[in-house]
This record gives structure tokens, sequence and C-alpha cells, in this order.
């Protein structure tokens, strides 16, 4: 309905609903959303993977897809009606009136045109900027992103960038034309502490300039930082919604504070997040609360209806009918950190160098005189900005580059500078985990057969042959083997993370190499990740040589932690010892950078 408070809203949805397929096929995304946004205001919508987020940015902007079914009582950009837009409107709007920030830059962004190109077709579709002045509009766009470089960056490829240049070169491009509303969808998935840090002051500038942003995020810390309001999402429904300092200093629904507790840094290191036990007997989907198969609290009436929505004021959303009983803690079983790893060294690394030509045909350092240690059943952590080095470093330990100085060991045995028939009897001992599941496995592929490769059976016959081993990797790992028919594409983001682990214990390996295994999944899913990790650990004392960008997984999972800065080593030690007395000035401002999962107190939005 109506209200006064609506009259200055630059986007009004309500009744937002979006369904893909028919019939029985029918599967409904997105249910009933409405919320408003303002000039200068933030709204997050936060959830887990699946719950129908990135499905209702895209329904903002014509882009739900040819199979989908997009109705809405109001959804209107400042005051046009969008259910009424053709195709041709919509190009118009996007980008210009309302533009877009995707998650995944390398897919986003056109690897046949260079960064130049790519933005600048923003600036020549909707003639902000005359063709003469565009490219040094480029170069202005990506220094105001924290663009290194930005001249010798505009001339490179997207393959040519790291995750975090890329993912800066395509929030250039979505507000080359200065729109009204930015929807950004996971900006910071793929950036480190201090870039995100820089990308979060540019958006909360942008905001403060009266720009509207809807952010989509699975970090908790990063929403806390930049929202004035957060919606929470569960199959498809907002389950919570209200000022950010409520929602996350004194969340009301059940989901909402599992979220909260499932976030590296405010569980105590060590401690697991157990699952809730599941309600039994659930009714029909349609009339029952969603939450309650999970839900601590849930009881028979939970099981029956939804529960009533009680309004807790006109800026408050809907709370459950427990709003006010006190929810138990979520179970956290707290692990033994004081573990002792073996003595034996599986990996040895020693004064290693790398460096890459640029376009300019500079030589640029990658990884400068690296030393490591990794014994068996530890987990070294890695560290540092994007570009740092840290996925040089992990190529160059897999043996998948060959170091210009130095040397790395494995098992004792010369592991560089060495033929690759002579790794070739030892590969099956060292695994990676990527980063991307699904851009490492062949889309052609069953999951029964990703797994099976790895145990040197790709063919169908073969994989039937090794199919209870198979089965039981799956099981390891925390999936049903009934997914072994599945394809990749058919699988959550989690779901294909823990099929890429199986993969990877297949062969039985002594080290694993974990390159951002989980910087793309939200943060349940990421806290079992991680706890599936420690299990794997511990069980078959396998060492684990882990990267990431994230400073709480580093701290959660790590026995020793090494800091990377510009292709060094700066700062190295046990891992409680480096966050708690951090030595080098690098290393503090990384610490000091960290957003907490602390609502902002500037929560006032700028209108």
């Amino acid at each position: 309905m109506w209200s006064d408070q609506d009259a200055d809203a630059l986007l009004t949805v309500e009744g937002l609903s979006v369904a893909f397929g028919s019939g029985r096929d029918r599967v409904d995304a997105v249910r009933g959303v409405g919320f408003t946004l303002r000039p200068g205001e933030c709204l997050a919508i936060v959830g887990e993977s699946g719950s129908g987020k990135s499905v209702t940015a895209r329904a903002l902007l014509g882009l739900a897809g040819p199979q989908s079914t997009v109705t809405a009582k109001r959804l209107e950009l400042e005051g046009e009606d969008l259910t009424r837009a053709g195709d041709r409107r919509w190009r118009e709007l996007r980008g210009r009136r309302i533009g877009m920030v995707l998650q995944d830059a390398l897919s986003s962004l056109d690897p046949l045109r260079t960064v130049e190109a790519e933005i600048g077709e923003t600036l020549r579709n909707h003639r902000t900027v005359p063709r003469r002045d565009r490219g040094d509009r480029v170069v202005s766009l990506l220094e105001r992103v924290h663009v290194p470089e930005p001249a010798l960056r505009a001339r490179q490829y997207p393959h040519q960038l790291s995750g975090g240049l890329r993912q800066r070169a395509l929030i250039a491009s979505a507000v080359a034309a200065d729109p009204a509303v930015l929807i950004a969808d996971e900006p910071t998935t793929a950036l480190d502490v201090t870039v995100q840090a820089q990308i979060l002051d540019l958006l909360t500038a942008m905001r403060t300039a009266g720009t509207a942003v809807l952010l989509i995020s699975h970090d908790l810390s990063v929403v806390a930082r930049l929202a004035d309001r957060i919606a929470v999402m569960y199959q498809g429904e907002f389950v919570e919604q209200g000022p950010a300092e409520d929602v996350l200093g004194s969340p009301s629904h059940p989901y909402t504070r599992r979220l909260l507790a499932a976030v590296p840094g405010v569980r105590p290191r060590g401690a697991r997040l157990a699952p809730p036990e599941p309600a039994r007997d659930p009714a029909d989907a349609a009339a029952a609360c969603r939450y309650a198969p999970r839900c601590p609290l849930a009881e028979a009436r939970c099981r029956e209806h939804a529960p009533p929505l009680v309004s807790t004021g006109p800026a408050h959303g809907a709370l459950c009918w427990r709003t006010g009983e006190e929810e138990p803690s979520p179970a956290l079983d707290v692990a033994g950190t004081a573990r002792k790893p073996r003595d034996e060294a599986v990996i040895e690394v020693s004064g290693l160098a790398k460096g890459f030509r640029g376009p300019d045909r500079k030589h640029r350092p990658a990884v400068r005189d690296v030393s490591l240690t990794l014994h068996a059943g530890e987990t070294l952590g890695v560290v540092g900005e994007s570009g740092s080095g840290k996925s040089t470093l992990a190529a160059l330990v897999m043996g998948l580059l060959e170091p210009e100085e130095g040397t790395v060991g494995f098992l004792g045995e010369p592991w560089s500078r060495v033929p690759e028939s002579s790794r070739r009897p030892r590969r099956g001992r060292i695994q990676l985990v990527h980063q991307d599941p699904l851009a490492s496995f062949d889309p052609r592929y069953t999951v029964e057969r990703v797994v099976g490769e790895a145990l040197g059976s790709p063919g169908r016959r073969a994989v039937r042959r090794h199919r209870d081993q198979i089965a039981g990797l799956l099981r390891r790992v925390g999936l049903d083997p009934g997914l072994l028919t599945r394809h990749p594409r058919e699988l959550s983001g989690g779901q294909r993370q823990r099929v890429a682990i199986a993969r990877a214990l297949a062969p039985e390996p002594d080290v694993i190499v974990c390159d951002e295994p989980v910087s793309a999944l939200d943060v349940s899913v990421q806290a079992q990740i991680l706890d599936l990790f420690v299990d794997l650990r511990d069980e078959l004392d396998v060492a684990l040589l882990f990267i990431s960008h994230d400073l709480g997984v580093i701290h959660h999972i790590s026995d020793r932690v090494i800091v990377m800065r510009e292709a060094e080593v700066v700062e190295t030690g046990p891992v409680e010892e480096v966050f708690q007395n951090p030595r080098h000035p690098y290393t503090r401002s990384l610490l000091a950078a960290v957003p907490q999962p602390v609502a902002r107190t500037d929560s006032t939005p700028t209108h």
C-alpha cells in the first residue's frame, strides 16, 4: 500500500514473485518480496546460496530469463512502471539509470576485449562522454576504483588480471554512466580485505552522493559496514527485515541468528557449528514455515502453517511468532586447537622466485625469495592482497609452474626443476581444490565421472567398477550418493565444492592445496566446508596449504600462517601469535581493515 515514505523512493517493489517452469516443474524462486530504496540509502539482502537473492536482483533489471515468469503489484524506478517496460526500454535503463555489478567478473567480462573496450561500451551506448575523451574517462574510472597502473590495466584483457583487479574493472563499468540505483551482487567476494575496504569506501561515497545501493552479499561483515537496512532471505521470502543495527545486534528470526553464529571470527577458533536437528514429518511446504525443517525452535504448529508475522514498527519487517523467546545457542563443538603436527615435512620450499612479463614488456616478480615448510597433518595459511603472489605460489608448489630461482621438495625428493615424467608417479599425492569448482569440472561429466577421473578411471565402464568407492568418497564429504548421476551445473555451490574435495581425496593425497576454496560460499555453507577440512585433516593426517584473502577463515582453520605482500613473505608464525601480536606494519594494516559483523553507527540514510 502507498505511503508518504514511498514519495521519495527511487525504487519501489511490492509483491515481487519470480517462478521458473510450469505445472509440476514450476519452481517459485521468489515469493512476495517488497521494499523501497531511496536516494543515498543502502538495502542489503542476505541469505544462503539458492535463497533467491540474485534472482531478485536480475528481475529488477529485466534479466530473470526467458523461462521465467515475473509478477509484481508494483515495480517502479523513479516513478516509471517497469512491469510495462519492453526489451528496448530495458536496454536504455540498464547502465544509465540502474547499474549492476555481478559476482563472477571473469564470466561477466568479454575475454576478447580489453578493459578499455569493455568500460568504453557503456560510455558509447549511453553517449555520456565524447568519443575523443573515452580513453581518459576509462583511466579515470579505473583510478576511482583503486586499480593500480590504470593506463596499463586498460590495455589488458580480463585473463591477464587477478580476480580482484577483474572485479574492480567490472565495478568501473557499472558506475561509468553514474546510475541512480546500483545493484551490487557480491561485489567484494574475490577481494582481499584492504581492497575490499577500498571498494566499500567507494560504495559508501556513492551512497553519500545520493546513489541508492542494493547490496547482495553472504558476507555479514561487509553488510554491517555499508547497509542502512537488511532483508534476510530464505527460500525466496524475506523472513526478517529492518534497520541494520537491529538485525545484526538483536536478530529476531532463528535463521538470522544461525547466519550470524556461522561467521568465522564470531564463533571461537576451532568451534564447529553443529547443524540443527531437522523437524520431523514436515507438512506441505506451501502452508508450513519454510524454515521449520531446520529450526531448533520448530514445533507442531510451525509445520502446519506459516507463523503469523508480527510488525514491530514501520521501518521493521515481519518476525515469527517466537519473537522475544530465547533461542538455544547453536551447538558449538570446540575442537582442540593445540594439536602438534608430525615432524615429517611433506613440502619444503626454499628461495622460490617467479615473475611474468606484462604488456609493456616489463618483467614483474610474482613470487620473490619465498621459503616455507609444511608438515604432515598441519594447516599452513597463506594470506595477502590480490596480486601478492598467493596463487602463483600455489602453482609452483603444485609443479604447474617452474621457478626461476629456488627449489620445491615434496616427500623428501626434488619436485621442481625435474622432468614431469619423474613427478608423474607422485602426482596423485598432492591435490588442488580450486576457488571455482565448476570451472575445474568437465561439464559433460556426471559427479560419478568427475570423482572417478581422480582414480584414473574417467571412462564410463571403469567408473562403474569403482562406484562403491566413489559413493564412499561422497559420504565422507557429507554428500548423498544419490547425486552420483547429477551434472555439476545441477548442484549448489556448496555441493560442488564438496565434490571437488571428494575428487581431491580420491588418490589418498599427503597434501591438499586449497586456493580460496570458500570465498564464493555463503557463511553457513562456508562453516560446513571449513569444518569438513578440519575433520579430514585430523582423520587422514593430510597437510593443507590453505590460501585465502579472508583473515577470519585463515584464523579459524590454520596452525601457522604466512603473510605475503608484493611477492614476498613479510611475516610468518603460529596463527594466534601473528593475529594477536602482529610485528609487521602490513599485517597490522590487514587486521585493521577486516570488517566486523556489527552494524555501523551512522545508519541514518542520506536523503
